[in-house]
């Protein structure tokens, strides 16, 4: 039995509840590391700039080249494998991501480093889109949303959490360090998934005329797309510099490894919060993210962070948090029938949008100055009200 529009076998009856959650598991490992991978950077563009003898503008590359590779290869690999054992396909990935934060663990250049990054690109876009609908050919059909929850919990907590560790392991022992351990993460996360999850044969491929289709003919998909390229671009093109705002304020290495760890947690609460309300006040979550995000960006750039800077980045992540699981929950409702279309669109979308943060963020830190990406990203998610205004008329997310 397969779903009507995505064409993705249905449960098998009598799957055991405990074998198909230690396969959940396993994806949600995966998906955790490579997730942490592409955002790794974040955190890191200081003294992988210093050490490979580039601008910190150049150094944001990192986060730019996989997000647009991740943009383009999320639809792309979904319908080229579309005949291939989705196990198969998702070990290859995330060994390809292992492998690749190896390389970068032990470069000598600058370009090596941007090679491994496509690479890793690759990985996150094609196994988050299969990642994605992969928990109803895992776990019994009454299991199935939750299932779900847990696998883009990897998601958000790779946003919110993984990086502010790594960040914390790279100023303890160096950035090589945090990109191997990361790299061996997704190693364990391969043979994680070769133990533990079955075969899944590959279901009814997804073509890509489904992909303008369910965008020209969905309203609610439109306007999520629309959200997320706006609220994404906003935090990306400002957080991707955080390190180098909170240097110029005076704040040391060691101290912004743990700041970034506790932004890390608040947005771990930011999830909880958005998850308890989403499903009754989509809309009203969207609000909020717009108003704590563009509060947070604008109170960082304008008061003394010396004392504050804590609280400021505890407001920041409070608001990210809650993104993933809000505008996921967006685009599952927009479009019932045709979840893994409007999926590889929102995965495209958002890793677009954290490219083009971190390219344009790039741009004004290198010609107008650091504190600039502040004051821009906080006009991108500000412009996010004027978009849950135009849902309402639609009839959208209420």
């Amino acid at each position: 039995m397969t779903t009507v529009e995505t064409g993705v076998p249905a449960a098998a009856p009598g799957r055991s509840p405990v074998k198909g959650w230690l396969a959940v598991m396993a994806v949600t490992l995966g998906i955790f590391s490579l997730m942490t991978s592409e955002l790794l950077p974040v955190g890191l563009l200081t003294p992988v700039g210093t050490a490979l003898d580039v601008s910190e503008g150049t150094a944001g590359l990192m986060v730019t080249v996989p997000g647009l590779v991740a943009a383009v290869s999320a639809p792309v690999v979904t319908v080229a494998t579309g005949r291939i054992d989705r196990r198969i396909v998702l070990v290859v990935l995330i060994g390809l991501m292992g492998a690749a934060n190896l390389a970068s663990a032990f470069a000598t250049g600058f370009t090596v480093v941007l090679v491994a990054r496509f690479l890793i690109g690759v990985s996150v876009g094609g196994f988050w889109s299969i990642a994605g609908g992969i928990a109803l050919r895992l776990v019994p059909a009454r299991h199935v949303a939750r299932a779900t929850a847990v696998i883009f919990g990897g998601v958000e907590t790779a946003s919110v959490l993984g990086v502010p560790t790594g960040t914390f392991l790279g100023d303890l022992s160096g950035w090589r360090t945090a990109f191997g351990a990361v790299g061996v993460l997704g190693l364990v996360s391969l043979v994680c998934m070769l133990f533990l999850m079955p075969r899944i044969p590959a279901g009814q491929s997804l073509t890509f005329s489904a992909l303008p289709r369910v965008f020209v003919r969905n309203a609610g998909v439109r306007i999520g797309i629309a959200l997320t390229f706006l609220v994404i671009t906003g935090h990306f093109l400002a957080y991707t510099f955080v390190r180098p705002v909170l240097q110029g304020d005076g704040i040391g290495d060691r101290s912004i490894g743990v700041l970034l760890l506790t932004f890390g947690i608040a947005g771990i609460c930011g999830n909880f919060i958005a998850g308890a309300l989403v499903a009754r006040r989509l809309r009203h979550c969207v609000m909020g993210i717009s108003v704590v995000l563009t509060s947070g960006m604008v109170l960082l750039a304008v008061v003394d962070t010396g004392a504050s800077a804590g609280a400021l980045l505890v407001l920041w992540g409070l608001g990210y948090g809650a993104v993933p699981v809000t505008f996921q929950t967006w685009i599952l409702d927009a479009a019932p029938d045709a979840t893994e279309a409007a999926t590889s669109l929102h995965v495209s979308a958002f890793n677009l949008s954290i490219a083009l943060g971190a390219l344009f963020g790039g741009f004004a830190v290198d010609g107008i100055g650091t504190t600039s990406v502040l004051w821009i990203g906080a006009g991108l998610t500000l412009l996010a009200l004027v978009v849950v205004g135009g849902a309402r008329r639609a009839g959208v997310g209420a």
